[in-house]
């Protein structure tokens, strides 16, 4: 467990792929303060996404690009999560959370045009429309800022948001898509 925490940063074989148990875990939450392990933890997370966004750094130790990750996908069943990503207007939001929790989700839905991707499921293994909610509000521990605070997100970075936030209760991504119709989508839902 403590592999990655001595490594300091997260290689292919340390991401764990569906259909791993393990990615079906319920995360728990952490205690704050955050302990020296769980802040190091997020810094690697967090590393980890920014690094695989600079494609030099990609090619040479051959990892996919990613926007967010969250612990339980190296095997750490915590509440934390780690995203760096622009959004529409090219504006960057980076994230480094504990406990995030939902205080508000709005009825409208919305979904990516080109589907979702994750680190933990194998690129084109699975397509489909997954439904989540435009407007959210989650309160969590940020380590940006060192305070517990609101985030307000809409659209696409909400829609990441959630994507992490699945994966700290047991859910991929996949196992939001229809079933039987995984291109199933209702005339209310925003395409973003």
């Amino acid at each position: 467990m403590n592999k990655v925490l001595k490594q300091k940063h997260i290689k292919n074989e340390d991401i764990i792929i569906e259909p791993n148990e393990i990615l079906k875990q319920v995360s728990q939450e952490v205690t704050l303060p955050l302990s020296k392990d769980d802040r190091n933890l997020l810094r690697i997370l967090y590393n980890h996404v920014s690094n695989s966004q600079d494609p030099e750094y990609a090619k040479k130790y051959n990892i996919r690009a990613a926007v967010g990750i969250a612990a339980i996908q190296i095997g750490y069943a915590k509440r934390l999560l780690a995203i760096k990503v622009l959004d529409e207007n090219n504006k960057q939001h980076k994230y480094m959370l504990a406990n995030p929790k939902y205080i508000y989700q709005s009825e409208q839905m919305a979904y990516l045009a080109n589907g979702e991707g994750c680190l933990s499921v194998e690129t084109g293994k699975y397509d489909g429309i997954v439904p989540r909610h435009y407007h959210i509000k989650v309160e969590a521990y940020n380590f940006f800022t060192n305070s517990t605070e609101t985030i307000e997100l809409t659209g696409y970075m909400a829609i990441v948001l959630q994507h992490e936030m699945d994966h700290l209760d047991g859910i991929l991504y996949i196992d939001k898509i229809n079933k039987l119709n995984p291109y199933l989508k209702k005339e209310e839902w925003l395409e973003v």
